[in-house]
């Protein structure tokens, strides 16, 4: 086997992998009972990312300086859309906000049940930015749009225990501390949101 062939031959092997992960990326939120959940950013890139440079590195097209781009990158793109895939394996809620721009925002949260309420968690800033503290928001839970108002807690033990138990539940978390991509730990820019039932009327 020539140089050319195997070096085609690893080309083709790892576009039909970009491929798969691609298609995976938008496929594993079909899963999710109710409105199919949009990939958006890192999440995105790897999918379409995937799609496109698999495509490119299986049919073999383009300049050969092209390929070795999509090979250099596809590590990243590998990487994006395994755990992208991966986080959507198990129990994933859509809260519907408006960002600081005043845009419709879709956020995709672990979510975790507690004695006294449902919780999620995210950095501060991205609360902030979305005004989740006391606003009516719909969260997508199980396929029943459900209207709730956030209660931002930012002391360290609520974060702490809702940070731990996410981990507790959520696979994909475990392993991914376990590898230092994930905290073990809630940081200290975390907060929790606990997701009261809209008073009624």
């Amino acid at each position: 086997m020539t140089e050319s062939s195997s070096s085609s031959r690893v080309q083709s092997v790892l576009g039909w992998i970009l491929l798969v992960i691609g298609v995976v990326v938008f496929a594993v939120r079909i899963q999710h009972e109710g409105a199919y959940a949009m990939p958006r950013g890192a999440p995105l890139v790897a999918g379409v990312g995937g799609l496109l440079l698999g495509g490119l590195l299986v049919s073999a097209a383009g300049p050969g300086w092209l390929r070795w781009l999509a090979v250099a990158v596809s590590p990243v793109l590998v990487f994006l859309g395994l755990y992208a895939t991966m986080a959507e394996f198990e129990e994933v809620i859509s809260l519907y906000a408006t960002d600081s721009a005043g845009q419709p925002a879709e956020l995709r949260l672990w979510i975790v049940d507690r004695e006294d309420g449902a919780w999620v968690g995210m950095p501060r800033t991205k609360a902030i930015e979305h005004s989740l503290d006391g606003a009516r928001v719909d969260i997508l839970r199980d396929g029943e749009t459900l209207c709730v108002v956030p209660v931002l807690y930012e002391d360290r033990a609520t974060v702490g225990a809702v940070h731990a138990q996410k981990v507790g539940k959520y696979a994909v978390a475990q392993a991914a501390a376990a590898i230092g991509l994930y905290p073990r730990e809630a940081r200290d820019t975390a907060v929790a949101l606990r997701l009261d039932p809209c008073p009624e009327g």
